[in-house]
């Protein structure tokens, strides 16, 4: 009998050792690894966020303190301030821009009858435009009569006018334009009561023909009294001011501060015969004149 041949021997694979739990660090470390590729944007901004904010933090701690002004050096660049800033416009330069396009050239041509106007060519002053449609407030002796008006406005337009109301115990006039300029500006009225002696004032007109000339004062008086050479009739209730006017002023505008039209240019004092300005000029209130032509004083 044959021996028998032993079994073969199988060997089984042995388990590898169990791998010693990761440290501290590295479970950390693998968490912040899949954080970062889940969130790599907002991790991005993060730190972009806060790198801006170390650095301006570092910047305000390490910048030099501000340099104390004394009280002289803080006067000094106040002064050269003031001297570098460009001048106000003068209340005259403003009013007048206000009152501008409602002033407007009267011309009233000379008569068979009137030598005067025969000889000049016809009499030349003011008015103010008071409501859009072409009323026209003017100075009475202006056109005291003149068979025709010519009224000349801001923009260069003519208008032949009617004088549509007289009031010689306040020498004033009111004229209808007939043809009427686009977009015609009326002026502003304010009452004159609360004129002061002292208050700023401004005359616009056409003194001696010459267009849209200005000049500047104060009111002077109140409630004067002047007999008007023209028509030989007494004139109360007058604003007397100190603004220039002239021949050609006649029938303009006395405006306040705001370029509000406060009175009607109507007469100039003179000791002698010549018609030339020496301090005193003499307007009719807004309120009489308004009243002519129909239109409150507000």
């Amino acid at each position: 009998m044959k021996p028998m041949k032993p079994f073969p021997r199988f060997s089984f694979p042995q388990p590898p050792p169990p791998e010693p739990p990761p440290s501290h660090w590295e479970v950390i470390r693998r968490w912040l690894e899949r954080f970062y590729s889940r969130r790599r944007v907002l991790v991005l901004i993060g730190a972009a966020v806060l790198w801006t904010a170390a650095a301006v933090l570092a910047y305000d701690l390490l910048k030099p303190e501000p340099k104390q002004l004394t009280q002289a050096e803080v006067r000094s660049t106040i002064a050269r301030t003031l001297e570098e800033a460009p001048p106000e416009p003068s209340f005259a330069s403003l009013a007048y821009q206000v009152i501008r396009p409602s002033v407007v050239l009267v011309h009233s041509p000379g008569t068979e009858t009137d030598r005067e106007r025969r000889e000049t060519g016809g009499a030349v002053g003011t008015g103010v435009v008071i409501v859009d449609s072409g009323i026209i407030l003017t100075a009475l002796h202006v056109v005291m009569d003149a068979e025709t008006v010519l009224v000349i406005f801001a923009d260069g337009s003519e208008s032949p006018a009617a004088v549509v109301a007289r009031q010689p115990e306040n020498d004033l006039a009111v004229l209808q334009a007939m043809v009427i300029p686009d977009d015609l500006v009326p002026a502003t009225m304010a009452g004159s009561l609360m004129l002061q002696v002292g208050d700023q004032v401004a005359a616009v007109g056409h003194p001696f023909g010459i267009s849209n000339s200005l000049s500047a004062g104060v009111v002077s008086g109140l409630e004067r009294t002047y007999v008007s050479p023209d028509t030989g009739l007494p004139l109360s209730n007058l604003i007397q001011f100190d603004a220039a006017v002239n021949p050609g002023n006649s029938g303009g505008p006395l405006i306040n501060r705001d370029g509000e039209v406060v009175g009607i240019v109507t007469a100039l004092v003179n000791p002698t015969e010549q018609e030339f300005f020496v301090g005193i000029g003499f307007a009719v209130i807004i309120e009489t004149a308004g009243g002519l032509a129909g239109e409150p004083v507000w």
